[in-house]
C-alpha cells in the first residue's frame, strides 16, 4: 500500500523521521544529523511506537561516525548506545536494536570498514521487521475475517514500525483482499495517538473507522459493534504479560465482561525473555502536564496534582492470543513464547 506514511527513512547518512507531533495537520520531516536529536526525537515522541524507535536508535546511533576510523567509532560506542537506550525504559525494542549493534560493534571493531558494517546491520534490522510486519498482517488475517468488527488503541501501524504496523497489519491485508471491516479507534489520552495517527493512517488507507473517545469503549462494547480487540505492545514479558499505551488493560477487562477476545500483535523483537511478568517491567511516568492539557492548552486548574503513567500491563489470562511473525501464540504463554523463542 504506497499511500502509507513511513515513519523513518536512511538517506545519504543522514536519519529522515516523519514528525509524529505534528500529525495530521502537517506532515513534516525531521533531519537528523547528530545522536543528541535522535535521543530527544526519542524522547519527545517525533518517532514512537517500539518497533521505529528500535530502528530509529539503530540508525541513530550511528550519526557523525562517517569517515571516522574503527578505533574512535570502538572508543565512543558503548556510551552512545548507553544513552540512546536511557531515552525511554519501557519499550524494549529500543535495547534490543541498540544490543544488536553493540554487538555488531564488537564483532567487527578491526573492520577498517566498520562504518559501512554497522550501516548494513542497522539496514538489516530495518528490512527484517518489514518482514515481520508483513508477517503479522498474514497470521491475523484469519482473525480479521472471522471479527470484521474491531477496536483498537493507540497507534499500532505504519507510523509505528517500518510499514504496514502491528496491530494494523492484519486490518491492512484484510482491506487489500477486499474484505469489509470496520475498526473502532480510541482516541488514547492524554496525547492523542489514537486520533492523530491512527484514525490518519485508516482514513488515509480507505478502511472505514469511527474515532470514539477512550470512555465510549464499553458502550460500543454494550452495543455489539465489537467482534475482537488487536493492539500493539512495547513489551511482552515471558509469561505473556504485555506492557501496552496507557487504557489498554481497560479495554482487556472489558473484552473480559463482553466475552470479546483480546488479541497482542508484535514481532518477536517485543518478547523479552529476560523480563519474567509484567510486574517486572519499568512503567515511564511522564510529564504530568500532559494530562493538565490538550492540544497545549491548560483544561486543568493551575497547580492541581496529575500522573501521567506512559504504559500499563495486561496480564496474561486477558490476552487471547500474541499475533506474531512467527505464527499465533496462545496459551499457556510460558509454554508457546519459549517454544518460539528458543528456550524449549
Amino acid at each position: 500500500m504506497d499511500n502509507m506514511p513511513r515513519a523513518v527513512k536512511w538517506q545519504n547518512d543522514q536519519l529522515i523521521l516523519l514528525d509524529q507531533r505534528k500529525l495530521p495537520n502537517i506532515e513534516e520531516d525531521v533531519v537528523c544529523d547528530s545522536i543528541d536529536q535522535v535521543f530527544d526525537a526519542i524522547k519527545t515522541l517525533t518517532v514512537r511506537g517500539a518497533p521505529a524507535i528500535g530502528i530509529a536508535a539503530a540508525y541513530g546511533v550511528l550519526l557523525g561516525y562517517k569517515g571516522q576510523s574503527a578505533q574512535i567509532i570502538s572508543d565512543s560506542f558503548d556510551e552512545r548506545a548507553d544513552y540512546l537506550i536511557s531515552a525511554r525504559p519501557t519499550a524494549v525494542n529500543l535495547a534490543w536494536a541498540i544490543e544488536r549493534m553493540r554487538d555488531c560493534q564488537k564483532r567487527h571493531h578491526n573492520d577498517e570498514d566498520l562504518y559501512q558494517v554497522l550501516v548494513d546491520e542497522a539496514v538489516a534490522i530495518h528490512e527484517e521487521d518489514k518482514i515481520a510486519c508483513h508477517a503479522i498482517g498474514d497470521v491475523g488475517l484469519p482473525l480479521v475475517k472471522a471479527h470484521p468488527n474491531l477496536l483498537t488503541h493507540c497507534n499500532a501501524g505504519s507510523l509505528a514500525v517500518s510499514e504496514m504496523g502491528t496491530a494494523l497489519a492484519p486490518m491492512y491485508r484484510a482491506h487489500q483482499e477486499g474484505i469489509r471491516i470496520h475498526v473502532f479507534v480510541d482516541e488514547t489520552r492524554p496525547l492523542l495517538q489514537g486520533a492523530r495517527l491512527t484514525a490518519y493512517e485508516l482514513h488515509r488507507t480507505g478502511i472505514d473507522c469511527t474515532l470514539i473517545s477512550d470512555n465510549m469503549a464499553a458502550h460500543v462494547m454494550g452495543e455489539g459493534k465489537v467482534d475482537m480487540v488487536i493492539t500493539g505492545a512495547d513489551r511482552i514479558a515471558a509469561n505473556g504479560d504485555a506492557a501496552n499505551k496507557i487504557g489498554t488493560l481497560n479495554l482487556a477487562i472489558l473484552c473480559q465482561y463482553y466475552s470479546i477476545p483480546m488479541y497482542i500483535a508484535v514481532p518477536l523483537s517485543t518478547i523479552d525473555m529476560n523480563t519474567a511478568s509484567g510486574k517486572d517491567i519499568v512503567i515511564e511516568e511522564r510529564d504530568p502536564e500532559e494530562v493538565k492539557s490538550y492540544a497545549g492548552h491548560p483544561v486543568a486548574p493551575v497547580g492541581v496534582a496529575a500522573r501521567s503513567p506512559a504504559f500499563d500491563v495486561t496480564p496474561n489470562n486477558l490476552i487471547r492470543g500474541i499475533i506474531t511473525d512467527a505464527g499465533l501464540l496462545e496459551p499457556p504463554f510460558d509454554v508457546s513464547i519459549a517454544k518460539v523463542m528458543g528456550g524449549a
